[in-house]
């Protein structure tokens, strides 16, 4: 796997890690699920992204079960957990109870990153002072936000303790570039690493034909690879992004952990900026 990314607190992670929207819904899929998530761990992908909202805790619980099977042989130091709490939970009369309850599901007793998962109602100011408290006494190592644009990150640098955000965590793949605008140089310029939700374009309105694309079909032949990894080897190219794919397919996760080892060539690049353009303009937040 590719050199592991520096956050600005010194902790080192994997460029890839394991997304988990929709997993842990459905019973009849769990020893499936769990299997694929010990897999990706296995394969270097020790980052596990989840949240309250995903399944209303079921995501996290299924989590906690992965995390305790992973603690019969290993560390949990090894381990990098991310969740994220709901903009209505983010008041200094409701975080810690949110925390705390998510480190219940998740079946451990500090989380390494605790994402604010969109802006809310609640004060700005307000939500970071919670943040910051909760990494004070220890429940979390580092916290970050999801979903903020450039004017969003402008007013959190503004706040008293806001500099402590080591993450933004954003959608991006090709066919979504709007965050290279402004965003991302904003955020590298204080040291907010970017993590990538939904690299893979799956779903809804946000499939854009990638996978049928032929420059990216033509590109994965040229390195005997499928396009997923392809679109991998893009979103993680420049050591600044985590991207963090979800699959429930245990071999689906072997081929996104092969995806560190495909460095695309300057042409390359070049071919996908022509099939996908970066932005011209500032774009609205993308975010399905």
């Amino acid at each position: 796997m590719k050199k592991n990314i520096r956050l600005k607190n010194g902790t080192n992670i994997p460029p890839l890690g394991l997304g988990t929207w929709c997993i842990g819904d459905r019973p009849e899929k769990a020893q499936q699920e769990i299997t694929a998530l010990l897999t990706g761990i296995d394969q270097g992908m020790t980052l596990i992204d989840t949240a309250e909202m995903y399944g209303e805790g079921l995501s996290e619980k299924l989590v906690g079960k992965v995390i305790s099977k992973y603690l019969q042989k290993g560390n949990r130091e090894d381990l990098y957990i991310v969740s994220k709490v709901l903009p209505w939970n983010a008041g200094r009369n409701k975080i810690h109870q949110a925390c705390e309850s998510s480190m219940k599901r998740l079946e451990i007793d500090y989380l390494d990153l605790y994402l604010y998962h969109w802006i809310g109602d609640i004060p700005l100011a307000e939500v970071v002072e919670g943040l910051n408290q909760l990494q004070e006494q220890g429940l979390i190592r580092g916290w970050g936000v999801s979903n903020f644009d450039t004017a969003d990150i402008k007013q959190l640098l503004q706040i008293p303790g806001g500099e402590n955000c080591l993450v933004n965590q954003n959608l991006y793949h090709p066919a979504s570039r709007g965050i290279e605008y402004d965003l991302l140089e904003l955020m590298y310029q204080h040291d907010i690493i970017h993590m990538s939700y939904c690299p893979l374009a799956q779903g809804g309105r946000i499939a854009k034909g990638l996978q049928e694309n032929a420059t990216i079909r033509d590109i994965a032949e040229a390195h005997n690879v499928t396009p997923s990894q392809v679109l991998l080897a893009w979103n993680i190219r420049n050591g600044k992004t985590v991207a963090i794919p979800k699959s429930a397919s245990a071999n689906h996760i072997m081929e996104n952990a092969a995806a560190c080892d495909i460095t695309l060539t300057p042409k390359e690049l070049e071919a996908i900026d022509t099939a996908y353009p970066p932005p011209t303009c500032k774009l609205p937040l993308d975010t399905e």
